[in-house]
């Protein structure tokens, strides 16, 4: 009996290529890895896609906690 593999869903994405952002990215999925190069249009598994977009989310909350965790020392340094 022939096994069959399910081919995962294939979406596109293109990482944004900035002044401070230039290096290629890689990810790691399910035992396979992705190079993925900034500014170019690329297709990747649906998987790859929800890493990059779960990056993105936790680093905004790192973001959002550092600032809040600095508000008290500033306040401590204008007084």
């Amino acid at each position: 009996m022939a096994e069959t593999t399910k081919t995962p869903k294939k979406v596109k994405i293109k990482l944004p290529l900035t002044r401070t952002e230039k290096n290629d990215v890689w990810v790691s999925l399910n035992g396979k890895s992705y190079l993925i190069k900034r500014g170019c249009e690329v297709e990747v598994p649906y998987g790859v896609a929800k890493i990059l977009e779960r990056k993105e989310k936790m680093l905004s909350f790192a973001m959002e906690f550092e600032e809040q965790a600095a508000a008290p020392l500033e306040e401590l340094a204008n007084k």
